[in-house]
């Protein structure tokens, strides 16, 4: 069994997966100031809750977007496992051809997301990241990641927009019965989720204008289910993509175990 996790902004996602199949996840705040232990004993708690024997992981993975914590991380997968994580970054073998102006800045986990979608579909492919930040990334029809766009998350929009704002209130990220709201807290609703999806359906449809063909559209991350119901286009909700992802950078980059003579 493998530990895959996936450091976010808002949030630690703790995978176990198994041949291929992610059999346990969970999420922890993503908090910069926690030390070792305090992820330790978060981690142990988790692997509690959902009976996990974390003494019978073989490997650990790490992706993340928030390097200050990775290692406090690192250190408490070692403090609980006596594993060393493997850090998907710079020189990590991912068998994708990375087509953008400086490959070394592509982040762990639009790489990961990429891998993890080439191991499902074929290409070409349109990934959609929803989480503090929303991503759209492509694949050519070769299997190549030739780029994106990043856009404000849904969540931090409206946060911004409610803190930048007088009489705007914070609200929760779930459509209003119509598209046309009669108030203000379902207006902000509407735009939320309708407009978020709309913009989603017009950055698919530019995208596959420039790939030249109509692509495979995948959605994952933590806000995605409440947004890809109101697209349009067909796109297909693969929450667990990334640890899938992180599962197989693993074994294209763990060390051969040493057989015993």
């Amino acid at each position: 069994m493998i530990l895959t996790i996936d450091v976010g902004n808002t949030n630690v996602v703790l995978g176990c997966v198994e041949d291929g199949v992610v059999v346990s996840r969970s999420r922890l705040a993503t908090n910069t100031s926690d030390l070792p232990n305090d992820y330790a004993m978060k981690m142990r708690q988790s692997f509690a809750f959902d009976s996990i024997d974390y003494h019978e992981f073989e490997g650990a993975i790490l992706s993340s977007v928030v390097p200050q914590v990775n290692r406090a991380i690192r250190s408490a997968v070692r403090k609980l496992t006596g594993l060393e994580c493997i850090i998907v970054g710079a020189g990590i073998k991912t068998g994708v051809n990375v087509k953008i102006d400086d490959p070394g800045t592509l982040a762990g986990d639009l790489i990961t997301g990429t891998v993890g979608a080439l191991s499902m579909y074929k290409p070409p492919i349109i990934i959609v990241d929803m989480g503090t930040a929303t991503t759209i990334v492509a694949v050519d029809k070769d299997g190549a990641y030739i780029g994106g766009a990043i856009i404000p998350g849904v969540n931090l929009s409206f946060e911004a927009l409610s803190q930048g704002t007088s009489l705007l209130p914070n609200i929760s990220i779930e459509a209003p019965r119509k598209c046309i709201a009669t108030n203000t807290v379902d207006s902000m609703k509407s735009g939320a989720v309708f407009g978020t999806a709309a913009m989603i359906d017009g950055m698919i449809e530019r995208m596959e204008a420039e790939l030249g063909q109509p692509a495979t559209v995948i959605a994952t991350g933590g806000l995605s289910g409440g947004i890809i119901p109101y697209c349009k286009h067909e796109i297909k909700h693969e929450p667990d993509l990334l640890l899938k992802g992180l599962a197989i950078l693993y074994q294209k980059n763990a060390k051969p175990k040493k057989q015993n003579r």
